[in-house]
């Protein structure tokens, strides 16, 4: 088992879901914590508060991308390339998996009564999702693992 598999495993064995895994990831690869943001993050797992509807390995890697380089105060903008980054992410993911709504990725319509295989599908997805946001990252110039 590779390295990103062994972390992934990790995470997922201690409960959490696909876009707290991507937040969780990124923020350790940088080497700090931020429990209020993986807090958030639920809310965005199993297609967007358990609805089935858009990825949370979608939005969560969307999100990372705005860790980088999205508007976080009054006196700043989006960085220029940030739409792109975004884009190019959206774009890879549908032509990559074939649909970005949850149930269609993984056809479960009741997480409270499903067994638990579709965790290795959401696993591959977010491995694969994940190395795709760290090479648009550095393909639009940014060093990733330090946004400061």
């Amino acid at each position: 088992m590779d390295e990103l598999s062994l972390r992934l495993f990790k995470l997922s064995s201690a409960g959490f879901c696909c876009a707290q895994i991507m937040y969780k990831l990124a923020l350790e690869d940088e080497g700090i914590q931020n429990d209020d943001l993986i807090r958030a993050a639920q809310g965005l797992c199993r297609g967007i508060a358990d609805t089935q509807q858009t990825c949370g390995v979608l939005s969560g890697g969307i999100g990372v991308l705005g860790l980088y380089a999205a508007k976080a105060k009054e006196e700043e903008s989006a960085k220029e390339d940030f739409t792109q980054m975004v884009t190019e992410f959206h774009e890879w993911f549908n032509v990559e998996f074939g649909a970005t709504k949850c149930v269609n990725l993984i056809g479960v319509t009741d997480f409270h009564g499903a067994d638990q295989s579709y965790k290795l599908t959401c696993a591959e997805m977010i491995k694969k999702a994940y190395v795709k946001v760290y090479e648009i990252l550095l393909e639009h110039g940014y060093e990733y693992g330090n946004r400061r």
